[in-house]
Order: structure tokens, then C-alpha cells, then sequence
């Protein structure tokens, strides 16, 4: 029976993910790159004053300390439109 519990929550996260990234698409970054890796790249390189991506930081570290910086995919985005 665990065995099912277990693809169950494989498959929640593979949709949370290809969700993730279908937003980070239409919002005009590369389809296969998340969110978070985005608003965390934008922080790196300095933009964090933006007070969306240091709203966003504030939730999503009470859920994952560190997230968006964890969440870096640096060879991902050369696809971005924007």
C-alpha cells in the first residue's frame, strides 16, 4: 500500500513542478525553469529590493528556509522571452 502513497506524492510534485513552470512560461520566462529559480536569480543579482521577490522570499522561507536561493537552476532561463 505505501507503494501507491508513494507515486501518488510523486505524481502531486511532478504537476506542482510542470505548473510551476507553465506559469513561469506565460509570465514570459523559460519553460523549463521554475519560478522560484527565477525570483531567486533576480535576487542574486540584486534586484531583491523589488518588493514582489522579497514578499514571495518571506513566504516561501516560513515553508523552506532559503528557498529561492536553493531553487537556482543556473542552466536554465536562456529560453526566457523577458
Amino acid at each position: 500500500m505505501s507503494g501507491i502513497f508513494a507515486a501518488g506524492r510523486q505524481y502531486a510534485w511532478n504537476i506542482l513542478i510542470a505548473s510551476d513552470q507553465l506559469g513561469n512560461a506565460l509570465l514570459g520566462g523559460d519553460p523549463d525553469e521554475t519560478i522560484s529559480s527565477r525570483l531567486g536569480k533576480m535576487a542574486r543579482a540584486g534586484k531583491h529590493q523589488n518588493r514582489f521577490i522579497r514578499a514571495v522570499g518571506r513566504v516561501l522561507d516560513r515553508l523552506d528556509p532559503g528557498h529561492l536561493r536553493k531553487s537556482i537552476e543556473d542552466d536554465e532561463g536562456g529560453r526566457a522571452v523577458r
